[in-house]
């Protein structure tokens, strides 16, 4: 008998296999220990941006065979493209058997519309300075570096670790705020949309929350990382849960007015069974 734990769907992001920060034993852990009938891996899955021939250890390369092995099995596997892994939007609607590639999903979970998609898209940084972007994304990389180094000191001084990215994201206002923007500004989208959930990625912040917007009750989701809060989404018994992953080794402005070029009449809608 299988000790896996049965889910409908599960949801990972922001995993960024390629780089440093990434911990991709532990989540080889979580691949293990799960059964869902659909997985989405919801962008920034491979970090491209900072892709190295000279880093890509076996964890990581692990990462991708059990991800490759759950497909075997006939898990519904849709992989959403980021801004870390863009490189691979010029395949969105390519489809192999249970594998899919694209920028976003619809699915119809339980009577409720349900949207995925990474979130970069709605991130005025990426559209209008993709190069300071990029720019910050080596900066979080060392500062994950510089942060393992710390927390490995502490740990042998028998103190508390810490988390300098938490720190800076809560303790200055403009990324407090941007955290806000987002959130208010993807659930008005999903308002618009007529869509009950909305789930994403991108800011690194794990979160179910309800909101109001357009007149509406949006769920909002985000599955937050797996460099730092190692959390994914579940879905089983008509709910959605956040899940946190221990961690097992040391050291270690929007655009409202944009359009979002998406051609939304031809999205596919998937019925998912309810339980």
């Amino acid at each position: 008998m299988s000790d896996k734990r049965p889910l409908d769907i599960a949801v990972i992001s922001d995993v960024h296999l390629g780089i440093y920060g990434c911990h991709a034993k532990e989540l080889v852990q979580y691949l293990d220990s799960i059964d869902p009938r659909i997985l989405v891996l919801n962008g920034d899955i491979i970090d491209i941006w900072q892709f190295s021939k000279r880093y890509f250890p076996k964890a990581h390369t692990k990462v991708i065979r059990k991800i490759l092995k759950m497909i075997g099995k006939g898990t519904e596997v849709y992989y959403l493209t980021g801004n870390h892994d863009e490189a691979l939007r010029k395949y969105a609607g390519f489809e192999l058997g249970n594998f899919t590639i694209d920028n976003k999903l619809v699915l119809e979970v339980d009577g409720k519309r349900h949207w995925f998609f990474h979130g970069d898209v709605y991130d005025v940084t990426m559209k209008n300075s993709k190069w300071l972007a990029k720019l910050g994304g080596k900066g979080y990389d060392l500062l994950i570096i510089l942060n393992r180094l710390v927390n490995h000191i502490l740990e042998s001084m028998g103190r508390e670790k810490m988390s300098f990215s938490k720190k800076v994201k809560q303790g200055v206002k403009s990324a407090v705020k941007f955290i806000s923007d987002f959130e208010q500004t993807v659930a008005e989208i999903a308002a618009d949309k007529e869509f009950d959930v909305v789930c994403c990625g991108h800011i690194h912040q794990p979160l179910i929350k309800e909101m109001q917007a357009g007149g509406r009750t949006i769920t909002y989701l985000n599955s937050g990382d797996w460099v730092e809060s190692l959390t994914s989404l579940e879905y089983n018994n008509q709910q959605w849960a956040l899940y946190q992953h221990p961690v097992t080794r040391k050291g270690a402005v929007l655009a409202e007015d944009d359009d979002d070029g998406l051609d939304w009449d031809a999205t596919r809608i998937i019925t998912f069974p309810g339980s």
